[in-house]
C-alpha cells in the first residue's frame, strides 16, 4: 500500500466514487481518489462553473454560522458534515465564541476518520458516525448528548445533503423528527439543489452521477418542496433564495456565473416560541 493510501480506512472501496469525496475535490481538497476526480471532471464538463457553486455553498456555511452565533446560538449539530476542509463549523463558531459546542455527523468513513483527527484536542467538538436517516441514533448518541443540550436553542445544519435523500425515504418526516427535538429559538439551515430555472446541464450532470454507479443520487426539488422541509419554522429574511443571494457580505460570497448562484437554494428558519 502506498503512503497516499495510509489514511484510507479498510472499509472504503476506492473503486466506487463518493459524492462526499467528489465535493472535497471540487473544494480543492486532498482526500479524494482518481475515481472521484473523474466524476467531478465529467460533471464540470457538462456544467461549467460547478466549482464556484461549491465555493458559494461553503461561503454560505460561514455566513450562516456567524449569523447563528450573533443570534445567541452556542451549540451546533451539522448533519452530513463531509470531509473536513477550510472554515468548518467549529472553526467559525469558536472563533466568534470559544464556548461554542459542535457535533458533526457523517456516514462516510473518510469524513469521520479525518474529523476525529482534526478534533482530537478539541473538547467542545466531536463527530458521530451515522446515517442522517437515523435521527434517533444521532439525537440520542452519547457524544451528541455530551455536547448538545436540547433544552436550549441549537443551530441545526443540513447543507448539500437532503437532495441525496429520495422521496421514498420521506425527507419531510425525517426533518420533522429533527425539528421536533429542538428547543424554541433554534435555527435550521438548509441548502438543496434546485429543480427550478435549470437548463439541460443539470440533467446532464445528474446523468453523469447515475452512470458512475455511485450509491449517491440526486433528487432535485422545487422552491415549494424545499420550503416545506422547514415545516412550521419561520424563515428569516431573505427567505429561501439562491445560495449566493442569502445575505452576501462581498464578492467572494457570489459567483460571477448567475446560474451557479441559483443552482442551490439556501434558507434559514427559526423555531417559534409557543
Amino acid at each position: 500500500m502506498t503512503r497516499t493510501r495510509d489514511w484510507v480506512p479498510d472499509s472504503v472501496d476506492v473503486s466506487v466514487p463518493s459524492m462526499a469525496r467528489t465535493y472535497d475535490y471540487m473544494l480543492g481538497g486532498a482526500h479524494n481518489f482518481a475515481v472521484d476526480r473523474e466524476v467531478g471532471q465529467k460533471i464540470e464538463q457538462v456544467m461549467p462553473g460547478l466549482r464556484t457553486a461549491a465555493r458559494v455553498n461553503r461561503a454560505f456555511l460561514k455566513r450562516v454560522v456567524r449569523f447563528m452565533v450573533d443570534s445567541g446560538i452556542r451549540q451546533f449539530l451539522d448533519i452530513g458534515s463531509g470531509i473536513p476542509t477550510v472554515a468548518n463549523v467549529h472553526e467559525v463558531a469558536q472563533l466568534a465564541d470559544p464556548s461554542c459546542r459542535v457535533v458533526y455527523v457523517d456516514r462516510d468513513p473518510i469524513a469521520v476518520a479525518h474529523s476525529e483527527l482534526m478534533l482530537a484536542t478539541n473538547d467542545r467538538a466531536a463527530i458521530v458516525k451515522a446515517d442522517m436517516r437515523d435521527p434517533e441514533h444521532i439525537l440520542d448518541h452519547p457524544v451528541t448528548r455530551s455536547l448538545i443540550d436540547f433544552d436550549q436553542p441549537v443551530g441545526l445544519l443540513f447543507l448539500l445533503v437532503l437532495h441525496w435523500v429520495p422521496d421514498e425515504s420521506n425527507p419531510h418526516a425525517l426533518l420533522a423528527r429533527y425539528r421536533d427535538a429542538l428547543a424554541p429559538g433554534s435555527f435550521l439551515a438548509l441548502t438543496h439543489v434546485s429543480a427550478d430555472h435549470q437548463d439541460s446541464t443539470l440533467t446532464a450532470a445528474t446523468d453523469v452521477i447515475k452512470r458512475s454507479n455511485s450509491p449517491d443520487q440526486i433528487t432535485e426539488r422545487t422552491h415549494a418542496q424545499v420550503t416545506a422541509l422547514f415545516g412550521d419554522f419561520d424563515l428569516v429574511e431573505p427567505g429561501l433564495v439562491g445560495c449566493g443571494e442569502w445575505r452576501p457580505h462581498g464578492p467572494g460570497d457570489i459567483s460571477d456565473r448567475p446560474n451557479m448562484n441559483m443552482l442551490v437554494y439556501a434558507g434559514v428558519a427559526q423555531k417559534p416560541t409557543p
